[in-house]
């Protein structure tokens, strides 16, 4: 006769059952570390499609930013380039209006003989003497010259005393005259080009306030 079959126990069948699904659960791969992967991979391709706009707005902000210095620079170059132009032409201008003034220093002493000579000559009454109209012949031909040349002579006597063309050897008394105003002229002055070459020695008559000393 045989055996009959012997069935295991309830709760033998029921903890194989839940050690064949602990088993089949870890071994069947879990669905979170998937969707973690996906979302890491989304981003980076985000930020990689990001990172060529930014760099290309940065590099174009650095390339305006120089270009700006680049342009301040070529516009203080141009300035200080008009600067040295003018500069140059002044320099050269007044190289031409007074090119004469050393030559005129020298030469004034000159005209201040031929004068002296020809004054000579009227205090000794020779004045019909040809070697003083020679003299006085030089004298104007001199004169005309250093007028072409625009030089001016001056010679103040009844004007008012200036300080900037007059240089007062002293002071006198003279009641028919306007007080501070040249009285006698001891040397003439000249001016080229609106410059002084040489001041005029003068005498002033004196005044109740005087604007200048009695003696220079």
């Amino acid at each position: 006769m045989a055996k009959e079959e012997e069935t295991p126990p309830a709760e033998e069948t029921s903890e194989a059952n839940e050690r064949a699904e602990a088993s089949a659960s870890e071994t069947q791969p879990s669905a979170a570390p998937e969707e973690n992967d996906s979302e890491a991979e989304a981003d980076a391709e985000a930020a990689v499609e990001a990172d060529p706009l930014d760099d290309l707005n940065a590099k174009l902000e650095e390339a305006l930013a120089q270009l700006e210095g680049y342009r301040d620079q070529a516009l203080r170059a141009e300035a200080e380039m008009q600067n040295v132009r003018r500069r140059a032409e002044r320099d050269v201008a007044n190289a031409h209006k007074f090119a004469l003034e050393k030559f005129l220093g020298n030469l004034v002493s000159v005209v201040d003989s031929l004068e002296k000579a020809i004054e000579s000559a009227e205090q000794a009454d020779r004045t019909g003497d040809p070697i003083v109209e020679g003299v006085q012949l030089c004298l104007k031909l001199l004169l005309d010259l250093l007028e072409k040349e625009n030089v001016r002579v001056l010679d103040p006597v009844g004007e008012p005393f200036d300080p900037q063309y007059h240089e007062a050897m002293s002071m006198i008394e003279n009641p028919d005259v306007e007080p501070n105003s040249v009285v006698l002229v001891v040397q003439k002055g000249y001016v080229l080009n609106q410059r002084l070459v040489r001041p005029a020695m003068v005498m002033v008559a004196k005044g109740e306030s005087p604007n200048i000393d009695e003696e220079a």
